[in-house]
């Protein structure tokens, strides 16, 4: 059943309807609304604040401010990540940025809720904030850690006498704007209260982060906090944590005793659940004549807010691609009134390599060399920083695969040198790079006496797959139908998981479930063989082969459901597990990671600058694939994001205010269809057994890694114009376009 292309277990329910998401429970009868008020300052302080009108509003049963506001659990900084710490609100009248809640009106509609929230007065004393990232670069200060715990800064060799004295030199600033996650479903929350408890329907990545969170802000135990999240619309990671949706449904529905919904509007998703930070990064690479890097450099400037320091990975993704024997990564942070910065699909590669990947072009262009020539020549045989082997490394076979299927060798040699019609036409490439990580994460697995079986864990799918993909190694695991095996995820009651995010939730998860059914797999040989009764008594259990609901060993064979029904209850449960990575020493000794090749053709209008997508090929290697159908979605899903990411996406913040202008789906571009007419994800055969038992890696980021950077090349074969300040638009572009004869 492993890596075969199964429709997903869960689609009837999502097309029919009968999947229920965190605002859509009714088991607790009518719930009340809430409706969050948001500050009209970036920065400042509020001198009043009425309510009186709001609260004598029809139906209004509480409007909640710093004045009336729970006392809550602070943020603890050693909690070691962000997504398990307390996320206090209404604490003070400090405002920290613009459209931080100032208030919540509960009311029994929505629309009394929205109504109340307008009848909220609010004054505010306004500060001086710093919302212009460029004016305030030179306060950027170096963090003690980035993300995960990696290190701020690295140097091998002597990089700046390598580059001064390098043949050839790129020596380059890009920089990336304010992007966001936007999941199909917002961020959304139901809290029924049932005695001291709180059953928390929220829409999140990470039940056990959840927990912790909400169980830390409202100071109670967390075995009082019940997390529901069976199915989830999409997170992109904005929803690895829990945001003020959240606390807010949950102070009140604690205040009024009765259950309360909060759902964020896309408006309010601008300003409240994270954002990928505005970068400038400055990339340089020397060179000889015949393209053998030898410096190599990646200093990444990014924003942060003031108050919840987030520093993106940006650099980190540049030590482990290509070889250069003098080196240096470097990431610096400068603070900002702005919201905070979070995880957006795969934080730092993201934006480093549409960095790092144009300035490789621009170095093949310095070179007269072909960019797949120039990315295999630099191609490493061990981690050029940490000096330890790949565990599984074909970025080669990616880059020459994906040449030979997207037809390479037609790319024009000469920038700007061809035309169709009217239409300037380019080829651009890129590599992908992206670490695999693993989590703790526990999965129960249970036998049924029928001989079905049940899978538990507070794993939550979001919308990638999950139950499908653990479906089919549960079914693979003990030879059963994938109808015979039931999932059951998103609850906080099953065993804890690391979630869904960084690319590591299929792996751990189904990991833990491969391990689980081969502690059961054993027992149910040792019970027969060991029973009389059975026609595998005295058999070799060595010889055993687990398929349609049967146990087979030689000529002999017995159902399931009889050997179950004669082992005692307690052998019929398992769990598996599995580490943390830095209790792994697999991730130690190996340089763990997972690689793709993009290819892209655009055409850009010679008159206007308009840029067309005109096809997109990637060639990605994972490991041992779960689900072909599932991954290809992942990885294409990915590579549109990366497009958007090159051309339209772009958060603009008014630098009076410190608020986004653009904050809505109208204004705010991602690709849609017409933007996107071919596209093609081509996965290799692999497996990584230094990853996990399976040989899996993650999937669900490695589509976007490198993807901007093909097409940002192909604009500028296509036209011979560099945008280096992202996304490429035609205001951008439209000055630097060649004249055209006739």
């Amino acid at each position: 059943m492993i890596g075969q292309g199964l429709n997903r277990v869960d689609g009837p329910l999502k097309v029919t309807g009968r999947a229920t998401y965190a605002y859509e429970y009714w088991d607790a009868g009518q719930p009340l609304y809430g409706v969050i008020v948001g500050a009209a300052i970036g920065k400042g302080s509020i001198t009043r604040i009425d309510t009186e009108k709001a609260e004598r509003a029809p139906g209004v049963r509480m409007v909640m401010t710093h004045h009336n506001a729970p006392e809550q659990g602070p943020r603890d900084e050693s909690i070691p990540f962000e997504y398990w710490r307390a996320q206090p609100v209404l604490t003070g009248p400090d405002v920290h940025y613009h459209g931080e809640p100032v208030a919540l009106a509960v009311a029994e509609t929505f629309e009394q809720a929205r109504a109340a929230a307008g009848l909220v007065e609010v004054e505010y004393a306004e500060g001086r904030g710093h919302f212009d990232f460029a004016a305030h670069e030179g306060d950027a200060y170096a963090p003690k850690k980035v993300n995960a715990g990696i290190a701020t800064d690295t140097a091998v060799g002597t990089f700046d006498a390598a580059f001064h004295t390098a043949a050839v030199q790129v020596d380059e600033s890009y920089t990336t704007p304010y992007e966001f996650s936007m999941p199909m479903e917002p961020h959304a929350c139901l809290v029924v209260p049932r005695g001291e408890d709180l059953y928390v329907h929220v829409s999140c990545q990470i039940v056990d982060a959840a927990q912790a969170s909400v169980a830390g802000t409202l100071r109670t135990d967390p075995a009082r906090i019940h997390i529901v999240a069976p199915y989830v619309g999409g997170g992109f990671g904005s929803k690895l944590g829990i945001h003020a949706e959240t606390i807010l449904a949950a102070l009140a529905a604690r205040a009024l005793r009765e259950p309360v919904k909060v759902a964020l509007t896309r408006q309010q998703m601008f300003q409240l659940v994270g954002m990928r930070p505005t970068s400038r990064q400055r990339v340089r690479l020397g060179a000889s004549h015949d393209g053998q890097l030898t410096a190599l450099a990646h200093d990444v400037t990014a924003h942060t807010n003031r108050d919840v320091e987030f520093a993106e990975q940006t650099a980190a993704t540049t030590r482990s691609l290509y070889a250069a024997p003098h080196r240096l990564t470097s990431h610096r942070l400068t603070p900002l009134d702005l919201p905070r910065g979070s995880d957006v699909r795969a934080p730092g590669e993201a934006p480093g390599l549409l960095a790092v990947e144009s300035a490789m072009d621009e170095m093949a262009d310095a070179l007269g060399m072909d960019p797949v020539e120039l990315r295999l020549r630099n191609e490493p045989t061990v981690d050029p920083e940490r000096d330890v082997p790949y565990s599984d490394r074909h970025l080669i076979d990616c880059l020459r695969e994906g040449a030979r299927r997207f037809g390479w060798e037609h790319r024009p040699a000469t920038p700007a040198s061809v035309r169709d019609g009217r239409w300037l036409v380019g080829y651009g490439m890129s590599a992908a790079i992206r670490g695999h990580f693993q989590g703790p994460t526990a999965v129960r697995v249970r036998w049924e006496t029928d001989g079905t079986a049940v899978v538990e864990s507070d794993m939550t799918d979001i919308g990638t797959g999950t139950y499908t993909v653990l479906t089919q190694v549960a079914a693979d695991g003990l030879g059963l139908p994938p109808d015979r095996v039931r999932i059951e995820l998103g609850r906080s009651e099953h065993p804890t998981s690391s979630g869904s995010g960084g690319s590591w939730g299929a792996a751990n998860s189904c990991t833990a479930v491969h391990r689980a059914c081969a502690t059961l797999r054993e027992r149910v040989l040792t019970a027969a063989h060991a029973d009389t009764r059975s026609p595998l008594h005295g058999r070799d259990p060595s010889h055993a082969l687990f398929s349609d609901g049967r146990v087979h060993i030689g000529d002999a064979s017995e159902a399931l459901s009889e050997i179950l029904t004669r082992m005692p209850p307690e052998d019929l449960e398992a769990e598996g597990e599995t580490r943390f990575m830095g209790d792994d020493p697999n991730y130690s000794d190996y340089s763990i990671h997972t690689y793709g090749a993009h290819f892209a053709e655009v055409g850009v209008d010679a008159d206007t600058a308009e840029i067309r997508l005109r096809r997109m090929l990637g060639v990605f290697s994972v490991g041992q694939v779960l689900n072909a159908k599932t991954a290809r979605s992942q990885l294409i899903g990915g590579m549109i994001w990366g497009a958007g990411a090159a051309l339209e996406e772009e958060a603009v913040v008014d630098l009076r205010s410190g608020a986004f202008i653009n904050r809505d789906l109208a204004q705010y571009l991602v690709p849609v269809h017409a933007d996107i007419p071919d596209i093609d994800a081509i996965i290799l055969d692999g497996y990584d057994d230094k990853a996990n038992p399976l040989g899996a890696k993650g999937v669900g980021e490695l589509g976007i890694c490198g993807a901007g950077a093909s097409v940002a090349n192909a604009v500028f074969n296509a036209t011979g114009t560099r945008i280096r300040d992202f996304p490429i638009t035609i205001e951008k572009l439209l000055p630097g376009l060649p004249a055209m004869e006739g």
